[in-house]
């Protein structure tokens, strides 16, 4: 059941285009990340579902409703912020209640909502303290507390985890995740972190220049990215790119000039349209998959070596051409800076654009 539909949707301010004719489906129960890098227009696509801007032109329909023209609190969602916004002089339980009060909620009303909510945020105690005592990632909970409550058909997120140290991020996206799996509600995420994009969603929508580039499952979108632009923004390190000219090409079969280097380009996936004789191409392979082989067609000097314990980053300029480019293991492979270094990989995990 098709719990947000966005049909045609377009926004612009003045002459900028910001959103272009977006046409998306969420289903009941979802959880949808907007992901994307600053200034792709992700937050203007939640703030147009939550009303908080006009759309130019288009419709969006939440529970098989329009709801175009309805003000924000017409709408049946609630929204978490960057910034937490609470009510500095009050407690945590006033912050919680303030919405239900204002829709004349009795108090024994109000005060099942804020405990139920502040059990499954497992801050109980916390209810009677003011946010100056509390820390950034306790203040979160309490938005997010502050928007359960209200039991919305859609829970929207604008980047929460923004203002959040590395530790308390991964803390409060694993609380997130749990949430969502506690309540089952339909959610819309924003952020412009991949990671969590990957972590958090069923479903990504991956946005550039106020466009969808793909919409699918995280490891869909991984392993079959349908363009350039998905295959590089979406894993870490990002995956690297070799810039090519096709010399030969034949029915299931086919080679490409990489600086001097001929490959064949049997089992490669062309992501893109079909290519032709003298064609340039990109070859696409990402970092984990690359392999150290002494007859290896790639060829690269290392510049540095990070040791992270879990895994080893190397970095490393192409011997011909000195660009960059990456290779990750979960090894701890006996090489040093400097050092020339060949490599192979398999055909089918890598890409052609």
């Amino acid at each position: 059941m098709t719990q947000v539909e966005l049909k045609n949707v377009y926004k612009s301010f003045g002459k900028t285009e910001v959103i272009q004719n977006v046409n998306l489906e969420i289903e009941k129960g979802e959880f949808v990340v907007f992901v994307g890098p600053s200034g792709c227009g992700k937050s203007t696509l939640l703030r147009l579902i939550a009303g908080l801007e006009t759309l130019s032109s288009g419709e969006i329909e939440i529970a098989d409703k329009s709801v175009t023209d309805l003000p924000p609190s017409k709408r049946g969602i609630a929204m978490v912020f960057q910034s937490y916004a609470l009510y500095p002089h009050m407690t945590v339980f006033n912050n919680m209640a303030f919405s239900l009060n204002l829709q004349g909620m009795t108090k024994s009303e109000v005060k099942d909502r804020v405990d139920t909510a502040a059990k499954i945020l497992q801050m109980e105690h916390l209810l009677e303290r003011r946010p100056a005592a509390l820390s950034g990632g306790q203040r979160q909970r309490v938005a997010i507390g502050r928007a359960i409550v209200r039991n919305p058909e859609v829970f929207l997120f604008d980047e929460p985890l923004s203002n959040l140290d590395a530790a308390l991020r991964h803390d409060t996206r694993v609380e997130i995740a749990k949430l969502h799996h506690h309540l089952g509600a339909t959610t819309i995420y924003v952020t412009h972190d991949q990671i969590e994009a990957m972590t958090l969603a069923d479903k990504i929508v991956v946005l550039k220049d106020g466009e969808v580039m793909q919409v699918g499952a995280p490891m869909d979108l991984f392993n079959h990215p349908a363009n350039e632009f998905v295959a590089g923004f979406l894993g870490s390190p990002k995956m690297n790119f070799f810039d090519g000219t096709i010399t030969n090409v034949g029915k299931d079969t086919g080679k490409a000039d990489f600086k001097g280097d001929s490959l064949d380009l049997k089992n490669i996936k062309l992501v893109s349209s079909q290519k032709g004789k003298s064609d340039d191409v990109r070859l696409g392979i990402r970092p984990q998959h690359l392999h150290i082989d002494p007859k290896g067609i790639l060829k690269g000097q290392i510049t540095l070596i990070e040791k992270l314990g879990i895994e080893t980053i190397v970095e490393l300029i192409t011997v011909k051409e000195k660009l960059p480019f990456r290779f990750v293991t979960i090894e701890t492979p006996e090489i040093t800076v400097g050092r020339e270094i060949s490599f192979s990989f398999d055909a089918s995990k890598a890409h052609l654009f």
